[in-house]
């Protein structure tokens, strides 16, 4: 269990890409094995049958929890069917509770322990909140199945030895909601948080960690806001005062410049668009999202469902499983740190 940890693989919306990215990673597992256990969470008719249509021979296999992991390279299916038939690049809300009840077991899988970690492809969620579903993300919905007070998105470069890692104070919020969201108490949770995972999980001993202001040049002394001064400051002397490597506010059009940002482990931006167009801009189609804080390892890819390629075969077949592959080997990796490998 320690060298080859069992990682769940939720496929995310059925009319996405996500189907097509399975198959490609299990490509991949087949020529280059992953040294893990990769059980797939999603309907099995439909992986094989979106596998055939984009031209691509991933092995499937049915997911037997007793059973000898496969040797063959083969991806295990645990099957959890769709609502409705599925239309690629046209999501039905009718299929909103399959993916819920899919990303729920496989929540309810890691918590138990039958699963090491979390890998998933990516929901569309105007159509869960089209089907009445109050859902805002993957990352929202975990800590609300966990009962996680707080957990924090984190997005992280892969393939570089020390990659830009990029935190977040608020998630999936309205930017008129964002100032009001920025309390002292978020962001010295927020700091607790990323400065006890990048140890625990990330091998870091001492973290650095850099913290963005909210307003332009960081408030400009008070003059462009005082959230600055009456928040964000006063929340890193708390993180200094508990022994950790904290340092800001910084502006964030310069806390990102390559020759700031690699003094640092991980920068904690203020909101979702603060801090994540950098990132993205560094390292789109292979960066990773990993939420802090759960009880389980979760990793996921940094982009979206990507409609127009699941409508098209020939376009799914051409898809970048980069990102969904990244994360996939940062779980396995987390993982084995965690179980002491």
């Amino acid at each position: 269990m320690r060298d080859h940890p069992v990682i769940a693989i939720t496929v995310g919306e059925p009319a996405g890409i996500g189907p097509e990215l399975v198959a490609l990673l299990g490509e991949r597992h087949r020529r280059e094995p992953f040294a893990a256990r990769l059980i797939v969470v999603g309907d099995a008719k439909l992986l094989a049958k979106r596998a055939a249509l984009a031209g691509l021979a991933p092995r499937y296999r049915d997911y037997t929890p007793a059973a000898l992991p496969p040797t063959d390279g083969s991806l295990e299916i645990w099957h959890q069917p769709v609502g409705v038939p599925v239309t690629p690049g046209h999501p039905d809300p009718s299929n909103a509770p399959s993916v819920l009840e899919m990303l729920s077991r496989a929540a309810d899988g890691c918590a138990t322990g039958a699963f090491a970690a979390l890998v998933t492809a990516p929901v569309q969620k105007s159509v869960l909140q089209d089907a009445g579903i109050p859902f805002s993300g993957h990352t929202e919905f975990f800590a609300q199945r966990t009962r996680t007070p707080r957990v924090v998105m984190m997005l992280t470069g892969a393939g570089t030895a020390s990659p830009l890692r990029v935190a977040l104070v608020t998630t999936h919020l309205a930017l008129r909601d964002v100032p009001a969201a920025i309390t002292r108490a978020a962001v010295e949770e927020t700091l607790r948080i990323v400065a006890r995972e990048l140890a625990a999980k990330f091998g870091l001993a001492a973290p650095r960690i850099a913290v963005c202001g909210l307003n332009p040049h960081a408030g400009e002394g008070g003059h462009l806001g005082r959230e600055e001064i009456d928040v964000i400051a006063p929340a890193i002397a708390a993180a200094v005062a508990g022994g950790h490597a904290v340092s800001g506010p910084f502006p964030a059009d310069t806390v990102f410049v390559p020759a700031v940002a690699q003094h640092f482990d991980a920068i904690v931006a203020m909101y979702h668009d603060q801090g994540l167009p950098v990132l993205k801009a560094a390292t789109f189609g292979h960066g990773i999202n990993v939420t802090l804080g759960l009880p389980f390892i979760r990793t996921s890819v940094d982009h979206g469902t990507a409609l127009d390629l699941a409508a098209d075969p020939v376009k799914a077949r051409q898809a970048d499983p980069g990102s969904l592959i990244a994360a996939t080997r940062l779980a396995i990796e987390l993982a084995r740190r965690s179980a002491g490998g």
